[in-house]
């Protein structure tokens, strides 16, 4: 341990005992599968088998609470579609015809056809494709970066980086750190500990967060602090859950949340609601976000947002002298063009009503000891300067240096004109890349055939192994595995995943892939004798090897309010925030460096009834795409019998009077369409949409149908993605418009 013990928190107990003649394994749940969580769990083993799994009750994080998906792990480990073995392709891609080899082989192949792609193209040639990632991300940049490619691409977050990178980036730019609402999770004594204050408000913006898990936070949090007399705002186009139990809803029309935000500015600063103090010592730009807000009365906005003026007015004031009040927001706000306007501007919120970096507002999360610059950075060094400026689409968009992985139609134009280099190889861990995370799919799909040699790392053979493959490597879930588990965006600790059974077949985790890959690849990057060593190295700035992080069950770094205060934010240790100018930035000099608005803004979304009426003409009705589903996450689990149980098939909300205009009932399959494709979904009436909109599910594919071409488990029947184009990024290189594209829906005759 280092001199820094003193900062950490231990939770003291067994990772695994006997009880009632099982063995009883503390882990937390991750990947494969998993989602942004990371909840503690126990797993019960009879035999050598998964029996059962609980939550863990003295895992402060979910407190013992969990979601179906964690409770069905049992039948994800042993269902019989599991791949056990790697694969070689035997036939033409896309026709299902497979030979079983060895690892050896598997290994041995990858690298003679990578290193000869090296040889011939370079090493940015094979790009690293990953989705969501959760604990495997930075295993596979270590992969890229020690190859010598730059080039990793996060089809997770879809065209335009439309998945919690705009609300990470934006926040880097006007704050200069990460900040999320308090809800008591960033302390293992949560809701007990004497620093921390119930917020009076919350306002939960474009989130459905008792379905799902936004940026790592739990939907039970806010109920907790709802208990403790916390009242809530939900702004959603939806009745969500926790809409019908709000205070205030206010039924926004998508895309149009910077409107909204401005004008609850409007309120704010006009009515002389704003901290001024606070606003003075810690704002830069205020004077020139007041004559911006000026245009964005309640009224103006009301027209934009179809939400009546009275009741912007009543949630502006209620926001603003209900201190401490804190902001939830979800993915609807990353999922606009100009997405980087919408998050400034709810920033700007909590700046002027002073409720950031204090207990029960917006808090700024703990750095896990350091851990963060292994798992964000992890290999880098890895990669010369030469390199690195080799990235796809380098200069395209402003934020790009920034984020570190090109918007997903620059690396597909890049793919069909092999300009400036042809790519002739990819990598896909944790991602069913055209079956969920891009628009456009089939030209995603059409793109993807086209490189050379591919290869697919997942726990079943998904579209994408099926239609692209050459080799697929079969991966173990959490319950098969160790691993080192970090909270999710809004948490702070670091924990174990501790195996509690041998893995099925010859499955190996992620992290032993990359290891035993990467070391015929680079030894010297990867010179750690087994995953333990290679754990306990990522964990030097902890100061703790895993064997003793395991022993510990779990740490909690220090947390501290008012940091900006105590000179804790900036690295000269001085007070203020990690900004140019040492102050929130309402006026952002970034963005003004990079040659955007340096102030918040409304803008039309590029569909909609307002920007293109003659598209609305013939597609009349808005739609929202990627509503999340209790039970699934993005497109796992829909072989999985209790989850499937849950959600048969893929559902399209509209309204009932909605549906009675075009003869559809409940029930039936419907056609959404769009100018640019189609797909067939389950009609859901229901009240609690705009008659004006309409919401759809993503991430859907049918594991029961064929999976050979044409067909690809039905990859093509209800994939929303047909319907959306590529190309439509924010001029930032941040956001896509996935929740305000028009459509039109229409009974599917004979379904």
């Amino acid at each position: 341990m280092n001199d820094d013990t003193e900062r950490i928190f231990t939770k003291a107990g067994k990772w695994t005992w006997q009880e009632k003649g099982m063995s009883v394994v503390r882990s937390i749940s991750r990947s494969a599968p998993g989602c942004h969580e990371g909840c503690g769990v126990l797993l019960y083993v009879k035999n050598g088998k998964l029996v059962k799994v609980e939550g863990d009750p003295n895992f402060p994080h979910n407190q013992g609470r969990l979601c179906p998906r964690c409770l069905a792990i049992p039948q994800v480990v042993y269902h019989p579609d599991r791949l056990k073995y790697p694969l070689k392709r035997a036939g033409k891609r896309g026709e299902g015809k497979w030979e079983r080899i060895t690892w050896e082989e598997a290994y041995e192949t990858i690298a003679s056809k990578w290193n000869q792609i090296k040889r011939e193209n370079g090493p940015e040639s094979v790009i690293f494709f990953r989705g969501t990632g959760r604990d495997i991300g930075s295993y596979i940049s270590r992969l890229a970066y020690s190859f010598g490619s730059p080039n990793i691409v996060d089809f997770a977050p879809m065209d335009g980086h439309a998945c919690h990178r705009p609300k990470t980036f934006v926040q880097r730019a006007i704050i200069g750190n990460y900040a999320v609402a308090d809800c008591a999770q960033l302390f293992p004594e949560r809701f007990e500990d004497p620093s921390w204050q119930t917020p009076k408000c919350i306002i939960i913006w474009g989130s459905n967060p008792t379905n799902s898990n936004p940026d790592g936070f739990m939907g039970h949090w806010i109920i907790e602090c709802m208990k403790r007399g916390t009242e809530i705002i939900v702004i959603d186009p939806r009745r969500t859950r926790l809409a019908t139990r709000a205070k205030i809803w206010l039924q926004i029309r998508p895309g149009t949340d910077a409107a909204l935000a401005l004008g609850m500015l409007n309120v704010i600063i006009t009515e002389n609601l704003y901290d001024k103090e606070f606003v003075q010592k810690w704002t830069y730009g205020f004077e020139e976000l007041k004559v911006r807000v000026q245009e964005y009365t309640p009224e103006k906005v009301s027209e934009i947002t179809w939400i009546p003026s009275e009741i912007i007015a009543t949630a502006a004031r209620m926001y603003a002298t209900s201190k401490p009040a804190a902001t939830h927001w979800g993915v609807a706000l990353d999922h606009s063009k100009e997405c980087v306007a919408s998050i400034h501007a709810i920033i700007g919120l909590w700046a002027v009503t002073g409720n950031l970096d204090v207990p029960g507002g917006q808090i700024i999360r703990s750095r896990l000891f350091g851990f963060h610059k292994t798992v964000n950075a992890w290999g880098t060094e890895c990669l010369t300067e030469e390199q690195k400026k080799k990235q796809v689409g380098l200069g395209t968009y402003p934020f790009l240096d920034w984020v570190g992985s090109p918007p997903n139609e620059v690396l597909i134009d890049q793919i069909f004109s092999g300009t400036p280099y042809p790519i002739k190889g990819g990598w896909f861990q944790t991602t069913n890349t055209f079956a969920c995370g891009a628009a456009d799919a089939r030209r995603v799909y059409t793109a993807l055939k086209k490189i050379d040699f591919n290869v697919v790392v997942d726990l079943f053979m998904t579209p994408t192994a099926m239609a692209l493959a050459d080799i697929v490597l079969p991966v173990a879930t959490y319950p098969e595995r160790d691993g080192i588990a970090q909270a999710g965006g809004s948490g702070s600790y670091l924990g174990c995943i501790n195996r509690a059974i041998e893995p099925i077949g010859e499955c190996k985790s992620d992290m032993e892939i990359n290891l035993e890959l990467g070391k015929r690849l680079n030894q010297e990057a990867w010179p750690w004798d087994n995953v333990r060593d290679m754990f306990s190295a990522m964990l030097k700035p902890v100061g703790m090897t895993f064997e003793e992080l395991r022993e510990a069950s779990f740490v909690y770094d220090t947390i501290e309010y008012k940091k900006h205060e105590k000179g804790l934010l900036r690295p000269d240790k001085k007070e203020g925030f990690d900004t140019p100018t040492g102050k929130i930035e309402l006026y952002s000099t970034v963005f003004e460096q990079c040659d955007l608005d340096a102030l918040p803004y409304f803008e039309e979304p590029p569909q909609s009834p307002v920007s293109t009426p003659e598209i609305a003409e013939k597609y009349p009705l808005i739609l929202i795409t990627g509503v999340r589903v209790l039970g699934f996450f993005a497109s796992e689990h829909r072989q999985i019998p209790l989850l499937r149980k849950m959600n048969p098939d893929p559902i399209t909300e509209i309204h009932p009077q909605t549906a009675a205009e075009l003869g559809i009932r409940d029930g039936d399959w419907v056609f959404i369409e769009s100018k640019y494709g189609r797909c067939r979904q389950r009609a859901k009436l229901t009240a609690g949409i705009h008659p004006g909109v309409v919401s759809s599910q993503h991430g859907w594919w049918f594991p029961e149908k064929p999976g050979p071409e044409p067909s690809l488990f039905g990859v093509w029947e209800s994939n929303i993605n047909l319907l959306l184009p590529s190309g439509s990024t924010g001029r930032s290189g941040l956001g896509y418009p996935f929740k305000n594209q028009m459509c039109r829906v229409y009974k599917a005759e004979g379904a």
